[in-house]
């Protein structure tokens, strides 16, 4: 992928070394507070403190976990700043390292919450029988990919959400004006990596909080999930062609380190998934007839697809599932067979 031009170095020497990067005071009043993900290979998730004249915003708030809670609390104590001054908090999507500790740091400092419609239809109160339901779900659309018995009976991803009588304090759509004073803030629908991410952009200043939407070394993993977006490749790479046209400034994005280079760097993440879909579509055409798990242990990944613990297992073959709805609205594969769903070349018709 082309290279971008890495700003945050000390970040990035960090990232190298395995380590937490320190809370840094990049711009005046913008901070960079890593909140660390137990047990998570990314490590951290990146929350960005701005100064307000009576207090803080925060762009996404970390990982739900007593240990991130610290972090959190100490990283904005060295902004000059307590953990109750917090008045807002802009969350660029549902994850549970972006939203995992919004509904504690509302409890403690009253912060109004903020985030797509979109991510926080997916937040509302479950019974203990709706998330039974949901777990079904997962299990029955791993099983239409052809993914074996032991990989379709993990864990699925527990959301934190809101209770029974909690909802969004502010919803934010594409376009939308953040209104915090000293800043030029608005709101860029990205969907793809979730139904509602979002990107944030301070015109003025040329920045531009990516979330996971774009980040300096990886692709975010963009997957088929129940209940969410039914193409979500297609609306991923939609959101990277308009993500070109945004300020070419600094990118603060929430993992590994800050860079510059919107333009190219969404441009590479295209050239990669146009990759991919080429190296899928070569498979399904050496092998008609496979499935989308079967796909997944032909084609190339940064570690062997067998030495893959089930859980990366499961995002694999559902980003499998997500490059063959594309290749199928291409017209390139077409599906030839069901439970589970198979695949083929398909066939076309020359034009006279």
């Amino acid at each position: 992928m082309t290279a971008v031009e890495v700003v945050g170095v000390v970040q990035q020497e960090a990232w190298r070394r395995g380590e937490l990067p320190p809370v840094e005071q990049v711009r005046p009043g913008l901070w960079s507070i890593p909140v660390p993900m137990p047990n998570n290979p990314l490590r951290y998730v990146l929350v960005y403190a701005l100064a307000l004249p009576d207090g803080l915003a925060l762009i996404d708030v970390g990982w739900d976990s007593e240990q991130s809670w610290q972090a959190l609390v100490d990283g904005i104590r060295q902004t000059g700043h307590d953990i109750t001054e917090v008045r807002f908090a802009a969350i660029t999507h549902l994850h549970p390292d972006h939203f995992g500790l919004a509904p504690r740091l509302r409890e403690v400092s009253g912060a109004a919450l903020a985030m797509h419609a979109a991510d926080a239809s997916l937040l509302g109160h479950h019974t203990a029988t709706d998330r039974e339901g949901y777990a079904a779900s997962w299990a029955r659309q791993l099983a239409r990919l052809g993914a074996p018995d032991e990989v379709r009976s993990g864990e699925v991803m527990e959301l934190v959400r809101f209770g029974p009588r909690e909802s969004l304090d502010v919803v934010l759509d594409d376009g939308t004006p953040l209104d915090l004073p000293g800043w030029d803030l608005r709101a860029v629908w990205t969907p793809g990596h979730t139904p509602g991410h979002l990107c944030f952009v301070d015109d003025t200043h040329e920045l531009v909080f990516s979330g996971d939407h774009m980040l300096p070394r990886i692709s975010p993993n963009i997957s088929t999930i129940p209940g969410e977006l039914p193409n979500p490749l297609h609306r991923y790479l939609l959101s990277l062609h308009a993500t070109v046209g945004l300020p070419d400034g600094e990118v603060f994005p929430a993992h590994e380190y800050r860079f510059r280079g919107v333009a190219s760097r969404a441009q590479a993440l295209l050239g990669h998934h146009e990759e991919r879909l080429d190296e899928i579509a070569d498979v399904v055409a050496r092998h008609p007839g496979s499935t989308a798990w079967e796909v997944s242990t032909r084609i190339s990944w940064s570690r062997p697809f067998e030495t893959m613990a089930p859980r990366l297992r499961r995002l694999a073959v559902r980003e499998t599932d997500a490059h063959l709805l594309v290749l199928a609205d291409r017209g390139v594969v077409t599906g030839c067979g069901t439970d589970p769903d198979r695949w083929a070349t398909a066939v076309t018709t020359p034009v006279r």
